[in-house]
């Protein structure tokens, strides 16, 4: 919590961003920041890295900032592609976003790469938006590798339901439950007015847990029978051997939202390596004696590797 709150990212100043709003191939749209610095004059074309925020996050989240700052000092380009109703703006359609929303990846990759202009392109998700990378990997298969060069995932929970069930129970509850459902139940009730009938309002008001909210409203406005089946099909874990480009899984054993049991095993496919430090948290991994510390360490060593993959 620490790191998310107060920890240091970057060089303590905050990045500044251009915003575009892109229109969905639904009629929605998505709001998309890229990273304004001063640019360093290298060989070749610039890589960009495109960051997917966790749930409820944002180009301001702490590791969006710390990820910035890092892709500022190499170089790069950098881009948070924000998912619906993240950002800023309420979406218009009568959907959200979820954590195997593989097809809007895959959208925004397409375009992000089109509008980069040929660049190699490298791509990190968080959380939330780390399985989601992964899952879009695992459907793209051998095509993953024409978009993007290396996918990195950071403390995603990809076994859905083992996550789910953690952050239901005890400290998590009272304290991570509560924080993400005070921002995510008032936006699903505004979708209620946006649409009305679009799911029971009475059932999402009773939620007090990421399976009561999935069950109610992420679930069946995405096509999912219910939580359970949401988590199933959604769950990145059982199609890693399906990845067809590098990839790297990055979560720290003692992850209070991803349980170490739920991780895979040493092996996960030929194209994925698994790293599994002590210590970290959740998207922490704060350095320095006192605390908060700071966030660097983990963006810089995420963005090394990335960039031993480029070709």
């Amino acid at each position: 919590m620490w790191s998310a709150v107060a920890a240091r990212r970057g060089d303590g100043r905050p990045p500044a961003y251009r915003r575009e709003q892109w229109t969905t191939r639904d009629g929605d749209f998505v709001h998309v920041d890229f990273a304004v610095d001063s640019f360093v004059r290298q060989a070749g074309p610039r890589p960009l890295l495109v960051l997917f925020h966790g749930l409820e996050g944002s180009s301001h989240s702490h590791y969006s900032e710390a990820f910035a700052a890092v892709a500022a000092a190499r170089g790069w380009a950098f881009a948070v592609p924000h998912f619906r109703g993240c950002g800023g703006g309420l979406n218009h359609a009568p959907r959200a976003y979820h954590s195997g929303d593989h097809e809007e990846i895959g959208w925004m990759l397409a375009s992000l790469q089109h509008a980069h202009g040929g660049g190699p392109l490298l791509a990190a998700g968080v959380s939330l938006g780390g399985n989601a990378l992964l899952r879009w990997a695992e459907e793209a298969g051998n095509g993953a590798a024409k978009v993007v060069q290396a996918v990195a995932a950071v403390c995603s929970p990809i076994d859905l339901r083992s996550s789910a069930m953690a952050i239901g129970r005890g400290f998590n509850r009272q304290v991570y439950t509560r924080m993400f459902l005070s921002s995510m139940k008032p936006k699903a009730l505004a979708k209620l007015v946006q649409h009305p009938g679009l799911f029971d309002g009475v059932a999402l008001r009773a939620a007090r847990d990421l399976h009561a909210f999935d069950d109610v409203f992420t679930a069946p406005l995405h096509g999912f029978r219910d939580a359970e089946d949401y988590w199933a099909r959604c769950s990145a874990a059982p199609h890693l051997g399906d990845i067809r480009l590098p990839a790297l899984v990055l979560n720290a054993l003692n992850d209070p939202f991803v349980p170490a049991a739920s991780l895979p095993g040493h092996v996960a496919g030929d194209w994925v390596q698994l790293a599994r430090p002590a210590q970290g948290g959740h998207v922490g991994f704060p350095q320095g004696r006192k605390p908060p510390g700071d966030v660097n360490a983990m963006p810089e060593s995420v963005c090394e590797w990335l960039a031993g993959h480029i070709r």
